[in-house]
């Protein structure tokens, strides 16, 4: 065990790479609003933006497991940074050449690299201290997750979406498609740069996490993918809890890819003002009537921001409530604020459905800890099935996608409603188990 001294160095530094995934993570909503626009795509068509990128946490994850039981936390989290400027290469060399598969195989390549860095930050946020705060360090180190979040839609949109429109009628210009791809290069093109920066600063950081980060048993570094996978899945509640990993991140993701299709949509905002009476929407306005894709995609960081807002309430609340307790309360929430989306629509369901955002906040760090204490398999093994679960992002965009094409984008929340009624059962069934690994989260079996 290393000095408790040794941790908050180590933690801050992995916490930078909790910010690095989030920005980019969330690049990826306004990105499927521009292709949906620049490709001339259908729903389903641009949710295969959001399907290849999560789609890699399927693939990837039990390998980059695997890589971090034989390699350990540092060496991987150099190589998923490289992989992760890799992606960002072939999507500066997809959009020069304006096609749409190498796009999705870039944003493969660029998830490829951030699952790596999920299964071995997820953990090691919430080793790096005593076992009693893990909840809480992994919490905070998604507040900052989540900090990104916020940051990239905005961006985003102001890069990709200038002009660009996709309700039924409208055409997009050549210039109009022009100045999104440039956008789109000028993004991947920075972001290139940004984690060439975070490389050399791990490397440098690399002896303060190696001394404070757990030690790796040698029975975990023999396992090989499918035993790994194996020993995962002879857990019920490592079962359990990647079930609830697919479930939480499917709806995050699908609700936030979807979004600005659904505040640009006639019945929610696309013909109101309402929005920019609020303060914190006004700056987004072009002082046009309605809600426009980009105010629409931009405003959709508000959506992000809440969870942001709520992981920073969820740190100081999980400090004196029990976690679980906690997670069947923002759950229950979740799934009520969709119904109402679903049932009653309007102008109000527009501001609801960004307020989910407040209450997403602290389900994954939450899930990830509950399951980690309840697992019986080693936190490699754990880590990398909850990492694998995050495919849900791939999969249940598609299905509202589907849905909300032939229906509408407010009856489409009806999934998201039975996905958090779902991880509410979870938080009650957590809450009436016991921990049998309290020590999980700060030392490898």
């Amino acid at each position: 065990m290393q000095s408790p001294t040794r941790y908050g160095p180590a933690y801050a530094a992995v916490t930078t790479l909790f910010f690095a995934w989030g920005f980019i993570t969330s690049m990826i909503d306004p990105l499927v609003a521009a292709v949906k626009g620049i490709f001339s795509l259908s729903d389903v068509e641009a949710q295969l933006s959001a399907f290849a990128f999560f789609i890699a946490y399927g693939i990837m994850s039990f390998p980059a497991a695997v890589i971090l039981s034989r390699l350990k936390s540092v060496p991987t989290i150099l190589l998923a940074l490289c992989m992760m400027i890799g992606g960002c290469m072939l999507m500066l060399v997809a959009v020069n050449i304006q096609t749409y598969a190498l796009v999705l195989v870039g944003l493969f390549v660029l998830a490829s690299g951030i699952t790596a860095l999920q299964v071995a930050a997820n953990p090691l946020a919430a080793a790096l201290g005593k076992p009693e705060g893990s909840h809480f360090r992994l919490t905070l180190s998604q507040t900052f997750n989540s900090l990104g979040t916020f940051i990239g839609p905005i961006i985003g949109a102001s890069l990709f979406l200038k002009g660009v429109e996709v309700k039924a009628g409208t055409e997009i210009t050549e210039a109009v498609r022009a100045d999104a791809l440039a956008g789109i290069d000028r993004a991947y093109f920075w972001l290139a740069g940004m984690i060439a920066g975070l490389v050399a600063f791990f490397y440098f950081s690399r002896r303060i996490v190696t001394e404070a980060a757990p030690v790796t048993s040698s029975e975990a570094a023999n396992l090989g993918i499918f035993a790994m996978f194996q020993n995962a899945i002879r857990s019920p509640w490592a079962l359990f809890g990647g079930l609830a990993i697919f479930l939480y991140v499917g709806a995050e993701v699908a609700i936030g890819t979807q979004m600005a299709f659904f505040l640009n949509s006639d019945s929610i905002w696309g013909q109101s003002d309402a929005a920019f009476a609020f303060p914190l929407f006004s700056k987004f306005s072009d002082g046009n009537l309605g809600v426009s894709l980009q105010e629409a995609a931009a405003i959709t960081a508000m959506y992000w921001g809440g969870a942001m807002v709520g992981r920073l309430i969820g740190s100081f609340l999980l400090a004196f409530v029990n976690a679980a307790k906690l997670l069947a309360l923002f759950t229950l929430i979740a799934t009520l604020m969709c119904v109402y989306v679903f049932l009653v629509g309007g102008i109000a369901a527009g501001f609801m459905a960004l307020a989910i955002g407040l209450f997403n906040s602290i389900m994954f760090p939450v899930i990830f800890t509950l399951t980690l204490e309840r697992s019986s398999a080693s936190q490699e093994a754990t880590s990398g099935f909850l990492c694998t679960a995050i495919i849900g992002g791939a999969f249940l965009p598609l299905l509202v996608g589907a849905v909300s094409g032939v229906t509408s984008y407010v009856t489409a929340f009806a999934v998201p409603a039975v996905c958090y009624a779902i991880l509410c059962f979870f938080a009650f069934k957590a809450s009436r188990t016991a921990a049998i690994n309290n020590a999980t989260a700060s030392s490898a079996h």
